[in-house]
């Protein structure tokens, strides 16, 4: 018997099971929770076969995985995650080339990975968003910031704090003549990756002709322009630099807020200036559920959400379907089923210390069936 013959006769077992049962469910979700009725325990997790499961990349995502990786071991003691915060495009490559476990991104595959290793999948775990911080002194409010004025502002011809295209969206904000002094990743970095995107989308013939989006891009020869590594190094940066713009992951919020810096209110597609609120960024993420598809790629950038915040994303888990071993793929299946399942990892006292947000039901049997092709 084929596997495919084996996966469809399950999926129909499980079909029967759930209508005799007489569950009211969807299609797709019924569909999915088919596929993993005939792999999972009842609580959704699949006990590991021990040992260490490795993770390293994007250090937007780090902060969580470091209490997942708490939370994992609290309830499989004989499984360790060990996690690296060393940008997501290190987590790409690592989960490449085989010598990582997990690759953790902000960004998802571009179509040439895809192409080239066609069994490394891109897997939501969870929703998270993107800070724009400065430090201007003396300047307490949240400042109104549109996407192309960031353009003109890493381009370098917008250079003081006082310029009128900052003035006229901010009236009543007494901006002082403070030079700009704008802070970018020297890293291979998923939230490049987001920002350029950012950029690209609100100024299409400007930023997004001239340098596009990726995890690293050619930055312009803006006035005193500085490359920072990870998102620490970009909030420690930023406070020491006075005049700084900054673009910085949502989990470093609190790190940016110790350090004295301000953050924006981001233009949205709307043309409305809007906050990284939790309702800001369910409003961006309510817009795309049905839109992503099932393997998960999608920007996520600059929708038509009304109030939405403009710049949310999934955080990815890069993995190959293809493991060395049963027991790694079991491992591997079993981290990532625990880190989306709404009881385990993506339990509010995990994501609100972050201020992530889980993924939505249908994004959540998405990366089920995902999670259960590895092998």
């Amino acid at each position: 018997m084929t596997k495919l013959m084996r996966a469809t006769r399950a999926r129909r077992a499980a079909i029967t099971i759930a209508a005799t049962a007489g569950l009211a469910l969807s299609s797709l979700a019924l569909s999915t929770a088919a596929s993993a009725a005939a792999k999972l325990p009842s609580g959704g997790v699949e006990k590991p076969a021990g040992g260490t499961v490795s993770e390293t990349g994007s250090t937007l995502l780090y902060p969580l995985f470091n209490l997942w990786a708490s939370g994992y071991s609290e309830k499989y003691p004989n499984t360790t995650i060990q996690t690296a915060g060393t940008g997501s495009g290190t987590g790409i490559s690592e989960a490449q080339t085989g010598t990582i476990d997990i690759g953790a991104s902000d960004a998802y595959l571009a179509p040439s990975v895809t192409q080239s290793d066609p069994h490394l999948k891109n897997i939501p775990l969870a929703i998270s968003a993107q800070l724009v911080t400065y430090n201007v002194p003396g300047v307490t409010a949240h400042i109104k910031l549109s996407g192309k004025v960031l353009s003109a502002i890493y381009q370098g011809t917008i250079t003081k704090w006082n310029d009128a295209k900052i003035a006229s969206a901010n009236p009543g904000v007494t901006l002082p003549a403070t030079p700009i002094v704008t802070l970018h990743r020297s890293d291979s970095s998923g939230d490049t990756f987001l920002f350029t995107s950012y950029l690209s989308k609100a100024d299409p013939s400007g930023w997004g002709a001239k340098i596009s989006f990726n995890t690293t891009v050619p930055w312009p020869n803006a006035p005193g322009a500085l490359g920072e590594s990870g998102n620490s190094g970009m909030v420690s940066g930023c406070k020491a630099t006075p005049g700084c713009i900054a673009y910085v992951g949502i989990s470093y919020q609190t790190q940016a807020l110790q350090a004295a810096l301000g953050y924006a209110a981001l233009q949205n597609a709307k043309g409305q200036y809007v906050l990284p609120t939790s309702s800001s960024i369910a409003a961006e993420a309510a817009f795309f559920v049905n839109k992503t598809p099932a393997n998960g790629t999608i920007s996520m950038i600059y929708g038509a959400a009304n109030n939405g915040y403009p710049i949310i994303n999934y955080e990815y888990a890069i993995v190959s379907n293809d493991q060395q071993s049963a027991s790694t793929a079991k491992n591997i299946r079993s981290v990532l089923e625990w880190a989306i399942n709404a009881k385990q990892g993506s339990d509010p006292s995990y994501l609100s210390q972050v201020a992530f947000q889980a993924l939505p039901a249908k994004v959540v049997a998405q990366s089920v069936k995902q999670i259960l092709g590895i092998s």
